[in-house]
């Protein structure tokens, strides 16, 4: 539908559009405000059909500081988790607290009868990964994954598949950061699930899933620090397909943060930041480099479109997502759980 400019000033008309928008927009209810939560709220800003409902937190002053610096007027402020699952305005409820918490906040959106997008990783052990699948019944639920919902990612992903790189044989991935003492808690403490590999190493491991299918075998080597979790991490992997991958991850370094793909046929290299790239090189062997770009438009950084990518789930009555099956994101959490076997790393939550 298309307007005159004259009618678009009418100031009943435009009324009238913003209810109507709002009425057929997704509303979403974010549960904790730190930093991912804050970035998750700017990307949806330019997320079509995406509302911030509401926002809830352990006190209504963080989560009143959240919407002011979001600058959402009309946004709920919740000073609990359990009201805001509760509002009866918010249809999907993005849960953005520490590791640790997810089974439990996850649980409560599903009391409330609430579809749930939660923070990577699901859950520190695929133990309790399959108890927050199995606690969502008929209710949507997608670990947040948003690499895999990047379009870039998925067409590159689905271009491998389709064998027009060649056949995939080698994975490199890296991606770490210089995290300071200074840093939250989520970082550094083990009852929070801290550590580089579940924080970030989740993502070349995720990349290489991607690209070379499930996991065969790993193999992990890794410096812990004097709390027990790790610090600096490499991992050697042999996947069903008969491919390999090599991926490290930091948190002492300013590591390359980029990503390649070997073939039979050339060179795919994903340059920094990997996980949320703005392009991709594809080189074909004794040929030159071709630039790819992705073949829609990003949303934000990206999270905005894994925000999409769940709105139309929900809108096709999907309880799982296509793009982060509950299947990928138990193998992954079952890798972690072995890497971290062998690196010594251990939290309340392992059995």
């Amino acid at each position: 539908m298309s307007f005159s400019c004259g009618a678009s000033r009418d100031p009943y008309l435009m009324a009238v559009m913003t209810i109507s928008t709002r009425q057929s927009a997704t509303r979403w209810g974010i549960l904790a405000t730190g930093k991912i939560a804050r970035s998750f709220a700017r990307d949806l800003h330019a997320t079509p059909g995406a509302v911030i409902a509401a926002v809830g937190s352990r006190s209504r002053e963080s989560a009143a500081a959240f919407v002011h610096d979001i600058g959402d007027e009309g946004t709920h402020v919740h000073g609990s988790y359990d009201e805001l699952v509760a509002d009866p305005d918010v249809d999907v409820v993005y849960v953005a607290s520490p590791h640790s918490h997810h089974l439990e906040h996850t649980r409560l959106a599903f009391a409330a009868g609430k579809p749930v997008l939660c923070e990577k990783p699901l859950t520190l052990t695929r133990d309790d990964g399959e108890a927050l699948f199995a606690g969502a019944g008929d209710l949507f639920c997608m670990e947040a994954m948003w690499m895999a919902c990047h379009p870039l990612v998925r067409d590159l992903r689905t271009r491998m598949a389709a064998g027009e790189f060649g056949t995939p044989r080698q994975v490199h991935a890296d991606l770490g950061f210089v995290v300071g003492d200074d840093a939250t808690a989520r970082m550094w403490d083990p009852a929070l699930g801290a550590g580089a590999l579940l924080d970030m190493g989740i993502y070349p491991l995720t990349f290489a899933r991607l690209m070379l299918g499930p996991y065969a075998a790993v193999m992990a080597a890794g410096v812990l620090a004097e709390s027990g979790i790790d610090v600096d991490v490499a991992i050697s992997a042999r996947h069903e397909s008969g491919a390999v991958s090599a991926l490290t991850t930091s948190m002492t370094s300013a590591s390359p943060r980029s990503a390649s793909v070997a073939t039979d046929e050339g060179l795919l290299e994903v340059p920094a930041d990997f996980h949320h790239p703005s392009y991709a090189v594809w080189t074909p062997a004794g040929g030159e480099p071709q630039r790819i770009d992705p073949p829609s438009e990003v949303y934000g950084t990206g999270l905005g479109n894994e925000a999409a990518h769940v709105q139309d789930c929900l809108r096709d009555g999907l309880t799982e997502s296509p793009l982060v099956p509950h299947t990928q994101t138990l193998e992954l959490l079952g890798v972690m759980d072995d890497l971290r076997s062998q690196l010594g790393v251990r939290y309340a939550a392992d059995r």
